[in-house]
């Protein structure tokens, strides 16, 4: 796989930082830290669509090991969250997902090589990248409502749970509640024996570019330059004093993409609200990664363990997920107004719809 990265992202690109690795407890906790919304948009993904549960964590468990030995610092691997919620929320096909993740990987790649992504970034205003990112946490709420309502009870609980955990760590709710969902499964179904994902080419399905594809892979590479790219860059120099540029960053995202998506893993990018929550939880080396993609690798062997996770606790992970996604997109602009609007004409439209008249509308009148 390395190998294989190494053709789309040469070693002289790899821009080691020179931090090297240490092993404390600040990098096993600082593992978890981008894992408060990857599990549950992961674990939806495998529970809602087509896709492989197994393949999906493998994904991550492979990538957080290339990028942390490759950086030496705790890059963030997450998933392309606009990709993921419209696929969770039902309004793009699993063929539709591995499309746009492939063609999002190689667009990225371009323009990494190219250095384009400042003139990309031109075009799109933050607070564009602010409403795309309400806009996906309207739809994963619209989709958390119809799992809800087959077992209101459950999902009283769930909150209830939820309500209490943030009272004492916002953080930790996601993961409590999962833990708590994984239990109930385990007692339900039993826990499976170790199994390891197949190696296979489109495990569950190949491509399908179609419109839903390309309108989804809009909404996406709107969030990913200025969340993925951009920002995470910054972030890296802020605080870890690692010059790893946005171009960089997009070579490494295209190329993973390349080689991921096609063996079953979900379009994946880096996120610097990842970075930020491994950094909170004490990460500072690329050991971290290594600690999660152990974690990641170990939930892929029994991934069957989540086959009776009750939906309506996934409802509530969602909501938990969107308000995550609302809060950063309200807190990191003051065009809230804005940022509402664009999340509103989503709901009655979709996400491409309200991403070009944003973006319309913010280069007429921003």
């Amino acid at each position: 796989m390395y190998r294989l990265l190494a053709l789309f992202v040469p070693p002289e690109a790899a821009f080691r930082t020179g931090r090297g690795f240490s092993f404390d407890a600040g990098e096993v906790t600082g593992a978890i830290g981008d894992s408060v919304t990857v599990l549950p948009l992961v674990v939806a993904l495998g529970l809602l669509t087509p896709a492989s549960l197994p393949h999906l964590l493998a994904g991550f468990g492979v990538f957080q090991v290339i990028w942390g030995l490759y950086y030496g610092v705790p890059l963030s691997v997450e998933p392309m969250k606009a990709l993921a919620g419209l696929a969770i929320a039902g309004t793009l096909s699993h063929g539709g997902l591995v499309a746009a993740g492939l063609v999002a990987g190689g667009v990225l790649l371009v323009a990494g090589r190219t250095g384009s992504l400042s003139w990309i970034q031109q075009f799109v205003g933050e607070p564009v990248v602010r409403g795309v990112q309400f806009a996906v946490a309207c739809l994963l709420v619209v989709a958390a409502v119809d799992l809800v309502a087959g077992s209101v009870g459950i999902a009283a609980a769930g909150a209830g749970l939820a309500l209490v955990v943030a009272l004492v760590s916002r953080n930790a709710v996601a993961l409590v509640v999962l833990a708590v969902g994984a239990v109930w499964a385990a007692t339900a179904g039993g826990i499976p024996a170790p199994a390891a994902p197949s190696l296979e080419l489109f495990p569950a399905g190949g491509p399908t570019l179609s419109v839903g594809a390309i309108e989804g892979l809009l909404a996406q590479l709107a969030m990913t330059v200025g969340n993925a790219a951009v920002a995470t860059s910054l972030l890296l120099s802020d605080l870890y004093d690692a010059e790893i540029s946005p171009d960089r960053l997009a070579d490494s995202m295209g190329a993973m993409n390349l080689a991921a998506v096609p063996l079953g893993a979900v379009p994946m990018c880096h996120g610097s609200g990842g970075l930020a929550g491994k950094h909170a939880f004490g990460a500072r080396t690329g050991t971290a990664n290594l600690v999660a993609g152990g974690f990641y690798a170990g939930l892929a062997l029994v991934a069957g363990l989540l086959a009776a996770f009750p939906m309506a606790l996934l409802g509530v992970l969602l909501v938990v997920v969107a308000a995550s996604l609302s809060r950063v997109a309200f807190t990191k602009t003051d065009r809230r107004l804005f940022v509402a609007g664009v999340g509103g004409l989503a709901v009655v439209t979709n996400v491409a719809v309200a991403f070009v008249a944003a973006t319309l509308w913010w280069q007429l009148r921003g």
